[in-house]
């Protein structure tokens, strides 16, 4: 391809020249990215923390059976132990309803009113939500963090709406990666 990245069944890495972002000067973690319904891998959020020199893990996940996605998720974590887990909407919910131990979730709108079993996350979660989400309302991400007993911080509003694939929702996304990861 000529986006620099290489596939590799469910998985890819960017293959990048240095570069001096700071974003670019940590170190490569292994990330699991659980995309959300009707999406497909390899999409721009797992294309992007690719191109920052991550490997990323992108299992295709069916949009008609949630416990089959949910299945296919923990197949893939216990596989590849990743260091983080990334869930996009109904990717979120996803990776709420899968056992990671204590590895931690970056959130990004996450659909749990919709699907799976789960009603809070662990602590050090972090969940990133547009105000102007117009899919799934910002107000579900503050119930998540309020129910679950996480810090007022742990929810990040960024974004302009539910796809969170500009410029900023993304350089926030890859941040809340590398701070979960180094606490």
């Amino acid at each position: 391809m000529g986006d620099g990245v290489t596939r590799s069944g469910s998985k890819f890495t960017r293959h990048a020249e240095p570069s001096t972002e700071t974003l670019d000067l940590v170190e490569p973690m292994k990330i699991l990215f659980l995309h959300g319904w009707k999406s497909i891998p390899g999409g721009v959020k797992p294309t992007y923390l690719a191109q920052h020199g991550h490997t990323v893990l992108n299992p295709q996940l069916p949009d008609d059976d949630f416990g089959e996605a949910v299945r296919i998720a923990q197949v893939e974590f216990n596989l590849h132990r990743p260091e983080v887990v990334v869930g996009s909407s109904r990717g979120g919910a996803e990776a709420m309803n899968i056992d990671c131990g204590g590895v931690p979730l970056v959130l990004l709108c996450p659909a749990w009113k919709r699907w799976g079993a789960a009603k809070t996350v662990k602590a050090g979660t972090v969940i990133l939500h547009s105000q102007l989400d117009d899919v799934i309302p910002y107000e579900e991400s503050r119930e998540l963090t309020q129910v679950s007993g996480l810090p007022t911080e742990s929810l990040i509003e960024v974004g302009t709406d539910h796809r969170l694939a500009d410029p900023e929702p993304l350089a926030a996304m890859l941040q809340a990666c590398i701070n979960a990861t180094a606490e």
